[in-house]
């Protein structure tokens, strides 16, 4: 993959996104100069898939193939890519019984190093304080029981930690600084937030009687975080500092993954059930836009770090391939799909590059 130069800083991509504010109305923006990547999990196919976006227009870089049991389908589910880009990791969600993460180099995606964790580890994230993973063992096997949510030092990819957090935990992330992580309990119908730096759940938000929460987003910087209630059709905007709900958006069927726009401005929610992509303006509290899915199930949303795109994965059913997209975050409007592996599942943002 011939490479001329890494944009580094803000201006590069502040530029970006001053282009995109200029545009009139309704005007569809050109590809970009730069390529964007992301690494995207084709969980029924063992694969992980790198995409790029850029002056050609999405297409697939490679196909990276994934776990180590060749008889059986072990489901990558959850990827986020290192503080430095250096290295991807990977949740191998089944295994014999338990399932993994894995680490990788960017650029050549060497297998590097592998850890056990617990049943299904599912979503990840990566604090740059502490050069912590965090990953929620979101446990599918047997009976409802009491999940946990692992913590893993990425140069050693050694387990330190495995904290006890509620039935069926998903959606991990951490706040700016490292020092707290945030998750919630699909079957407990709680926001937990965690101690990253002492291991130990700080405090419980119960969500509704009957809610069943698929994802929460990092703290924005005004201190809030967002919460689907996938069965309820709703978001909760979450005030972190009073730790309370603050705001409930109705949705409609099915919220189920969600980011925000660097700039606290943009919600963009996928909807599993209504087969679409969401933008919420958050300062009033409205959906701007709902487009719907090239295919069935749109599953993980990542944005760009300038705010500029939002690429989103969609499953597919049966024997369909998965897709990705890409959006304009401003005009809202879907700018490519490429198919991948069966059933998209996990999207990570890594590099924008010059080409």
């Amino acid at each position: 993959m011939p490479v001329r130069g890494v944009l580094r800083g803000t201006a590069a991509l502040a530029a970006g996104l001053a282009a995109l504010a200029a545009l009139p109305a309704g005007a569809r923006p050109d590809p970009p100069v730069s390529s964007y990547y992301v690494y995207v999990c084709a969980e029924s196919e063992d694969e992980v898939a790198l995409v790029r976006y850029g002056p050609r227009g999405l297409e697939v870089v490679r196909r990276v193939a994934v776990g180590r049991l060749p008889a059986e389908t072990e489901g990558p589910h959850g990827i986020t890519v290192g503080p430095d880009g250096r290295h991807w990791y990977v949740s191998v969600a089944h295994g014999a019984p338990f399932g993994s993460v894995h680490k990788y180099a960017t650029g050549s995606d060497a297998w590097v190093a592998g850890v056990t964790l617990g049943m299904y580890p599912a979503t990840l994230d990566i604090a740059a304080s502490t050069r912590l993973l965090f990953a929620a063992n979101f446990d599918l096997h047997g009976p409802p029981a009491p999940g946990t949510v692992s913590a893993v030092e990425i140069d050693t990819m050694e387990e330190v930690a495995r904290v006890e957090t509620g039935v069926m935990p998903h959606g991990s992330r951490l706040s700016r600084d490292g020092t707290l992580h945030y998750s919630v309990t699909m079957m407990g119908g709680e926001l937990v937030e965690l101690d990253a730096l002492g291991f130990e759940v700080v405090r419980r938000l119960p969500l509704g009687d009957g809610v069943q929460p698929t994802w929460v987003t990092a703290p924005t910087r005004d201190g809030k975080v967002y919460v689907t209630g996938n069965n309820v059709a709703s978001v909760f905007e979450v005030d972190v500092e009073a730790w309370r709900i603050s705001r409930t958006f109705e949705t409609g069927a099915g919220p189920y993954n969600l980011a925000v726009t660097p700039d606290g401005a943009t919600l963009v929610a996928t909807y599993k059930n209504g087969d679409a992509v969401g933008f919420w303006d958050l300062q009033a509290g409205v959906e701007r836009a709902r487009v719907p899915t090239t295919r069935t199930i749109p599953h993980g949303v990542v944005v760009t770090p300038d705010g500029a795109y939002a690429f989103v994965s969609v499953e597919g059913v049966g024997s369909e391939p998965g897709t990705v997209e890409v959006y304009d975050v401003r005009t809202a409007e879907r700018l490519g799909a490429v198919d991948i592996g069966k059933q998209a599942s996990g999207i990570a943002f890594w590099t924008v590059r010059e080409e």
